[in-house]
């Protein structure tokens, strides 16, 4: 018997911003063409028998309130047994230039908390994986920076949130900071944000060996 963590009949709903979205409500409809397909068409390649339905509620320039707003229609409504939350770039980007939807850290770990709460509540497992920026820029004075040095306090609160929520956590940032030694970062993406294929499968990847796949 499979390791697998994900069971045969279960709902599976994956949640963001547009690097989860990847089009999915365009052209790319359902799963979009990102890592969420990636990962849902993996799984079936390799587990045939299991009648997993697979949902992807990202939507482009989401932050975490964003999230929060449209909680109960756009992901509680499904009954999930699993949810993955990859949220967090926006509200760093919004706050660092203090724009009125900014979410700074302690108001970004409230309603993240809110949402990982109401989603346990239903008894649906939790997968948290890590925002993530493509750079290794060192310069003290770039925008990429100063992106790269307030990183770390959203980081941080998805760490704490995966510990207290018993939830799978995917250190995104971290397996790209990895892959970053070995090759450029356009290779991934065109700008630190937005992923080609080959960053997407990173983060596939990334998640289904954090669900024994």
């Amino acid at each position: 018997m499979s390791e697998f963590l994900v069971q045969d009949g279960q709902t599976y709903v994956f949640a963001g911003d547009s690097i989860t979205d990847c089009g999915r409500r365009d052209g790319n409809s359902p799963l979009g063409d990102g890592y969420p397909r990636m990962a849902a068409e993996l799984v079936t390649a390799r587990y045939p028998e299991r009648n997993i339905n697979f949902i992807n509620v990202g939507i482009s320039g989401n932050t975490v309130q964003d999230l929060r707003d449209r909680w109960s229609d756009d992901v509680l409504f499904h009954k999930p047994d699993w949810v993955s939350v990859k949220i967090g770039i926006n509200d760093l980007h919004r706050t660092l230039h203090n724009t009125p939807e900014s979410t700074p850290p302690d108001v970004y770990e409230t309603a993240y908390r809110g949402i990982l709460q109401r989603t346990q509540d239903i008894g649906a497992k939790l997968i948290l994986i890590d925002p993530f920026f493509l750079s290794i820029e060192e310069n003290a004075d770039s925008a990429r920076k100063q992106v790269l040095d307030f990183l770390p306090e959203y980081l941080n609160i998805v760490e704490k949130l995966a510990s207290e929520f018993n939830a799978i956590h995917v250190r995104t940032h971290q397996l790209f900071q990895e892959q970053l030694k070995y090759r450029p970062a356009d290779y991934f993406c065109p700008e630190p944000v937005h992923p080609y294929a080959s960053g997407h499968l990173v983060i596939a990847n990334g998640l289904l060996q954090k669900l024994n796949w």
